[in-house]
């Protein structure tokens, strides 16, 4: 075939949130690498955003790719309504043992979105099965994400993302999210306000309420403390709802701890996991319960069962990927690793506050995040800084005004701080 890449690509591929009149040629990827994208062009970029998050280790992980071809060439995909698998089973076994409390029930589905959408449906056929009709309502955070499906964008309403379909989404009260940052000093009061908003809200018709621990992902990074979602987690548990943590991409050691709940000190009724947990290398979802939980699901009538599925739900390949990176990720290399990173962004970032160019300065984990100014989703503040970390070899994704780091445990110390010589850079620093 003649036609270029890019010519096919322009005439037939509409890409994810972009607006493709005004965007930019997409880059063509060949190859990728440890922390490293090849482009046909000849670029080599470090990825500083880990491919929308999902890659955990580095692109093409021998260890990972192994397991992947090796799983392929014996099982690629059963039906898992009547069969069950060996990956299946022992990925779910490593979870529940990694999680805290009773979380020991994993119910597999295709991405982060359809991980909340099961979360939403088991909360209230959950209530439904045990006679407790009336508790239907839905509580989530204001500025919270968490997907693209109709339940999961009417949990996420507040996010700015959904206009286009706001008169179809269901109602879902949002309660104040305490946004905190490195040297903010109204913290405790900002947390104060948002649990008594909290409280207030919730009743004995609520049956879950749902938040992204730690850091709100797509709105900004924005950032939370333990100490809050403690406070949540004690009057949620009060008022007799279900505690939904949407780890989809806190998950897999981002912020320091192999996932939110541990770092929070918080055992919630679900969890949800994506992104992260196949290392980058296939599409899946997993909505981790407590076992009692799973136990109203249990009769004589199927009309108790949770009857909801996928596809390619426990796909063979996903799960062999899965364990792979789960041994990657608990190994003694991986977490110091993780340890450079978060000390690397704490100092760097200390350094650049101090010039006073930025704003909210804040870290958690891998993740280092910091504002240019106001504004949202649309903003043009980052389209600058993106162009300067182009030229000079690195992916780099803003969030409007929200400039982030969030690479591949894989980053060599010496890479990181290059990217942040960068950043100082391109904003004058």
């Amino acid at each position: 075939m003649s036609d270029s890449i890019l010519d096919l690509d322009r005439r037939h591929v509409w890409h994810p949130f972009t607006q493709e009149q005004t965007a930019p040629p997409p880059m063509v990827a060949v190859a990728a690498k440890g922390a490293s994208l090849f482009t046909e062009d000849g670029r080599e970029l470090t990825d500083l955003v880990s491919s929308w998050w999902v890659n955990l280790h580095g692109h093409a992980h021998p260890v990972i790719a192994a397991a992947v071809a090796e799983q392929a060439a014996r099982l690629e995909q059963v039906i898992f309504a009547d069969f069950t698998h060996a990956p299946a089973a022992r990925l779910a076994a490593r979870l529940a043992a990694l999680l805290p409390g009773d979380l020991d029930r994993v119910f597999y589905s295709d991405n982060g979105s359809t991980a909340v959408e099961v979360a939403l449906k088991v909360a209230l056929q959950y209530f439904g099965n045990r006679g407790e009709d009336g508790r239907r309502r839905l509580l989530a955070f204001e500025g919270g994400y968490h997907g693209d499906t109709v339940g999961a964008m009417s949990v996420g309403r507040s996010s700015g993302y959904f206009r286009a379909w706001e008169g179809l989404l269901f109602p879902v009260e949002m309660a104040p999210y305490p946004v905190t940052w490195i040297g903010d000093a109204a913290i405790a009061e900002k947390e104060a306000v948002a649990l008594a908003a909290l409280e207030a809200a919730l009743g004995d018709d609520v049956a879950a309420v749902i938040i992204e621990p730690l850091i709100q992902g797509a709105s900004g990074m924005r950032m939370c403390r333990p100490e809050f979602l403690r406070g949540v987690a004690e009057r949620v548990r009060k008022a007799g709802a279900l505690l939904v943590f949407d780890e989809v991409m806190t998950g897999f050691g981002r912020t320091g701890a192999p996932f939110a709940c541990i770092k929070a000190g918080v055992t919630p009724d679900m969890v949800c996991l994506s992104k992260g947990l196949t290392g980058g290398f296939l599409p899946m979802g997993a909505t981790v319960v407590r076992e009692p939980i799973h136990q109203a699901f249990l009769g004589e009538s199927v009309r108790q069962a949770f009857l909801h599925g996928h596809s390619y739900t426990a796909n063979p390949l996903g799960c062999a990927a899965g364990l792979a990176s789960l041994d990657l990720l608990l190994g003694d290399d991986c977490r110091a690793r993780i340890a450079a990173i978060e000390a690397i962004h704490l100092e760097r970032l200390g350094a650049l506050a101090k010039g006073g160019k930025i704003r909210h300065p804040r870290v958690t984990g891998t993740i280092a995040a910091l504002d240019l100014g106001e504004g949202d989703y649309a903003s043009s503040l980052g389209g600058k800084v993106r162009k300067a970390f182009l030229d000079r070899g690195f992916l780099l994704r803003p969030l409007g005004p929200v400039v982030y780091f969030l690479p591949p445990y894989c980053i060599e110390p010496a890479e990181l701080h290059r990217a942040w010589d960068t950043l100082e850079t391109a904003i004058g620093g």
